[in-house]
């Protein structure tokens, strides 16, 4: 017997880039019911591709069921927030301690003209773009196939936080800077120095992550 074929049709794998969007982007919030009528109706498709988007959604870990509610996009608690910041760290460190070593020189100078685009970008939409692509440079950069699958997998769960941290002036600023020392170690091919710079900045951000999760709380119990 053949297997039946899990992939998403092309209808559905459109839907579920949509709905993958949105939820990077911050259309789509933690707690926000996915209903199929509505979702159909915007997207301009029939509700089996939209079906076909949430299932892989919930495959992806994005979306879950809740009792008397149906799909909603996922809320993760501090915990889970906490252990997905640790395990950024420990495979973007272990990636830029690779690619100090195997990075060739126009990669090299590819980082370095993404991060002069980002700093020129400032706190505007385009700059979380430019930052995943220096982020998915580097990556590429460390040339580890396993290492890239499991990013993959991280960095879908990490869209359930919502948008990128970017759009604060000041920590894009920072951000640019914690780069550069990124590139400074690359640049030397020092794979230790590398790690620890890479970790440095992924620290960084999940200071500023739970900053933003506990204002946001505040803002929920004030209201």
């Amino acid at each position: 017997m053949i297997p039946e074929d899990d992939s998403p049709a092309p209808q559905g794998n459109s839907a579920y880039r949509q709905l993958l969007d949105e939820i990077r982007e911050g259309r789509l919030m933690p707690g926000d019911r996915l209903r199929e009528t509505e979702l159909a109706t915007r997207l301009g498709v029939s509700r089996t591709p939209i079906r076909e988007a949430i299932r892989q959604l919930e495959t992806d870990g994005l979306v879950a069921h809740v009792p008397r509610i149906g799909a909603s996009v996922r809320q993760l608690d501090y915990a889970e927030v906490m252990e997905l910041y640790e395990m950024r760290a420990v495979l973007e460190g272990t990636a830029a301690r690779l690619a100090a070593r195997a990075a060739s020189e126009v990669e090299m100078q590819e980082l370095i003209v993404l991060n002069d685009q980002l700093a020129e970008a400032g706190n505007s939409p385009e700059a979380a773009r430019l930052n995943r692509i220096f982020h998915a440079t580097l990556l590429d950069a460390a040339k580890n196939r396993f290492l890239s699958r499991s990013m993959l997998s991280l960095q879908k769960a990490l869209l359930i936080l919502g948008p990128s941290q970017l759009s604060n002036t000041a920590r894009s600023a920072e951000a640019v800077e914690e780069h550069r020392r990124i590139m400074v170690a690359l640049a030397a091919r020092d794979g230790a120095a590398a790690e620890v710079e890479m970790r440095a900045h992924i620290e960084a951000a999940q200071r500023m992550r739970i900053r933003s999760l506990r204002e946001r709380d505040r803002g929920l119990d004030d209201s």
